[in-house]
């Protein structure tokens, strides 16, 4: 269980940098056999990433099969306050994604006192994009911005890194995660090729 939550949260970062959002794609037809056919891919990768010695493999993942997982499998392991996630698989490692952000619960949470606070003039859910790049490389990953909005309107990275630490914080890692810092990929995975609708992952 600990292998396959690891690998569900890096498909969360992969796609929408943890918590930021993914953006749905209107042909992208969802269902419980594309969702289960992808637990079964996360259930193997698992299984091979235990191994003493991991054997060679290459295993795609569609982008029906990752929506269909979010709405399928995956509703417990996404942080409350965020709904509706959706990705979109352009290629050559770029990814786009939106999800519904209950700012709400954000502004209640962080109560940072300030009244120049930009996340005080938020309010109930709004959608939040992000469109980036996947760049991979002996078991490392890093996700690179391009452009992110909230209800449209382009969202500062240094608001967009304040809802990732938000969303993303454990009790190992109060703080959350960091947009600019690396990632090392759970189950022995070397690396992600992100094609058009497609990503391989390979250990």
């Amino acid at each position: 269980m600990k292998h396959t939550a690891k690998f569900a949260i890096t498909l969360l970062i992969t796609t929408f940098a943890v918590s930021a959002g993914v953006l749905s794609n209107a042909n992208v037809t969802l269902s419980q056999r594309e969702a289960d056919n992808l637990q079964n891919k996360i259930d193997a990768i698992n299984q091979n990433g235990l191994k003493e010695k991991t054997s060679p493999r290459r295993t795609a993942v569609t982008e029906a099969e990752v929506n269909s997982y979010f709405v399928f499998h995956a509703r417990d392991k996404i942080p409350a306050g965020i709904t509706d996630p959706r990705v979109a698989i352009l290629g050559e490692g770029r990814l786009t994604g939106r999800a519904m952000v209950d700012m709400d619960d954000v502004r209640r949470n962080r109560n940072s006192g300030r009244w120049f606070d930009p996340f005080n003039y938020l309010s109930g859910k709004l959608p939040v994009s992000v469109k980036g790049v996947l760049r991979t490389s002996q078991g490392m990953a890093r996700f690179e911005v391009e452009a992110s909005e909230i209800s449209g309107i382009p969202l500062p990275k240094t608001m967009l890194q304040e809802l990732v630490s938000y969303f993303s914080r454990t009790p190992e890692n109060p703080k959350g995660l960091n947009l600019d810092d690396p990632f090392k990929l759970p189950a022995k995975i070397r690396e992600i090729e992100v094609a058009k609708g497609e990503a391989t992952v390979i250990q």
